[in-house]
């Protein structure tokens, strides 16, 4: 039986997220036969994942990286450190930690594409506004939406715009974004990461309308290749989940299957397989680029809140 550990942020200011992620794994498990699931509270502390992700190491055969961008940078020093290999389903900024570090998550310079695509195909030029929040998680995001609308002819300000209407994407942490979208009257369109989960319609006064951008969303990946479907999955979880636990599970699917292909467990043989592999999980389209160890297979989706709730948009 494999054996998979997993530092998760059950406590601590990334809880909300974390706690999505362990209930995906769960919900993964009670579908998979010879697997145990072992999860230990990170605290949503750099030091404890480092301490609970090298006791992991010793008594579990595959590892599982944290929930967030900064956690899961320090748990790729470690993997490097520690001759390690991670899968890495909660951080999309940063290093990507080359052959100790599988990405399933579109890295977060692409978090605004779909957004972008869409004022583009609207025929839509008037001024974008882009708030970057604190973190580098935020600023990557930020920079990507900058690079992205400029390359699509589409003018862009980092101050608020003197032009008598704009839109805004927000890029930040998600009580950030509340923040941001709370106090923000805007006379265009309006998206922001956070709205990309379903905590973003409690924390605002009125969701309606405002865009989000995700790294999954019922019904945006295509049939599974491997793994569980996502009928499956939604009905184990126990209704529409956020995108952190359907991530959590596609890497558990993919660290499972490439342990198959390869094998076995070492490091060096579950990378090979990793970076030769081209396939879907329920989350989506997996494949990497094996020179750099970034994801290229993934994409972010866009999602548009209405009185009943966020749906696809695309």
């Amino acid at each position: 039986m494999l054996s998979i550990g997993v530092p998760l942020s059950l406590s601590g200011r990334y809880a909300r997220f974390g706690g999505q992620a362990a209930r995906g794994l769960d919900a993964w498990r009670s579908l998979t036969d010879g697997v145990e699931l072992v999860v230990e509270d990170d605290k949503s502390d750099p030091e404890m994942v480092e301490r609970v992700l090298r006791d992991l190491a010793g008594r579990c055969d595959l590892l599982l990286g944290p929930y967030s961008a900064g956690l899961a940078r320090r748990a790729g020093r470690v993997a490097v450190e520690q001759g390690l290999l991670l899968w890495n389903h909660g951080g999309s900024g940063g290093p990507a930690f080359p052959g100790h570090m599988v990405p399933v998550l579109t890295p977060a310079s692409r978090y605004a594409e779909p957004f972008v695509r869409h004022l583009v195909r609207g025929g839509d030029s008037r001024p974008l506004w882009i708030v970057q929040g604190t973190g580098r998680f935020a600023r990557e995001v930020a920079l990507g939406a900058e690079r992205r609308a400029r390359i699509a002819g589409l003018p862009v300000t980092r101050q608020r715009p003197r032009d008598p209407s704009w839109h805004l994407f927000t890029a930040g942490s998600f009580d950030e974004d509340v923040t941001t979208v709370t106090h923000t009257e805007v006379p265009g369109a309006v998206c922001a990461v956070a709205a990309g989960v379903r905590a973003f319609g409690e924390s605002v006064p009125d969701p309606r309308g405002v865009y989000g951008v995700g790294q999954w969303f019922p019904g945006s990946g295509a049939e599974a290749a491997i793994g569980c479907s996502e009928a499956d999955f939604i009905a184990a979880y126990g209704g529409p989940p956020d995108y952190p636990a359907v991530q959590a599970a596609a890497a558990a699917i993919l660290a499972v299957h490439c342990a198959e292909l390869a094998g076995g467990t070492a490091p060096e043989d579950l990378w090979r397989a990793a970076a030769e592999l081209r396939t879907t999980t329920l989350y989506g389209a997996f494949a990497l680029d094996p020179g750099t160890g970034v994801q290229t297979g993934h994409r972010t989706v866009l999602t548009r809140w209405e009185p009943g709730g966020p749906v696809s948009y695309e």
